[in-house]
């Protein structure tokens, strides 16, 4: 496909794509003339993943090429692959304390989940923790079990949404959709499910 047809096709306008190659975000088409290149489906799933990163996931377009970088780079397992791009969405702040760690990997071992000692989301969880025993939220990580349980069952539901996407681009496209949009909706329901449960209390 041409140019037009590239931006017909992914809704993203022709100078926003020229910036994507220039900033090396994508691969260069195939030229077939001095004046023509040549774009295939390869570019369509790399813009959208492109835009996931960048619109929906927040990443500078520096953070953005370094991470289709790892994930383009040689010898790199899917599973590799995709988890460049799930680390790259979370930033913790290196603030929990020891006993809030521990409780992580307490939670960790009960469940089964084999999680990687440098995972980003392991610390966040860390920190929350940390932060509610500072704040007098303990009857909150008292629910720690609960919403562990909840959010594994989303998230085998969600995994298989992502892996049946089958290219890569397009299953970490679906990692960034389930890491940071999906985010956005779960915690809008739970919000919704909350006022309406305490307003069905205080009625009664």
């Amino acid at each position: 496909m041409r140019m037009a047809e590239l931006v017909a096709e992914t809704g993203v306008p022709a100078p926003t794509i020229k910036y994507y190659l220039r900033e090396g975000l994508l691969p260069a088409g195939e030229r077939t003339s001095p004046n023509q290149v040549k774009y295939d489906q390869r570019h369509v799933r790399r813009i959208k993943l492109v835009r996931a990163l960048v619109e929906s996931g927040g990443l500078s377009i520096a953070a953005a090429r370094d991470v289709l970088a790892k994930m383009d780079a040689p010898g790199h397992t899917e599973i590799e692959s995709l988890g460049k791009v799930l680390y790259a969405m979370s930033a913790p702040r290196g603030t929990a304390d020891a006993e809030s760690a521990a409780a992580v990997d307490a939670l960790l071992t009960r469940r089964g989940w084999k999680i990687r000692p440098n995972s980003p989301a392991r610390d966040s969880l860390a920190e929350t923790l940390s932060t509610l025993t500072k704040i007098g939220g303990n009857d909150f990580t008292a629910l720690l079990d609960d919403y562990a349980k909840a959010a594994e069952t989303l998230a085998k539901k969600e995994a298989r949404l992502i892996l049946d996407r089958g290219e890569v681009d397009a299953m970490a496209e679906g990692m960034v959709i389930g890491t940071v949009v999906a985010d956005a909706l779960l915690s809008a329901l739970r919000r919704l499910a909350l006022e309406a449960e305490a307003a069905e209390r205080l009625e009664a």
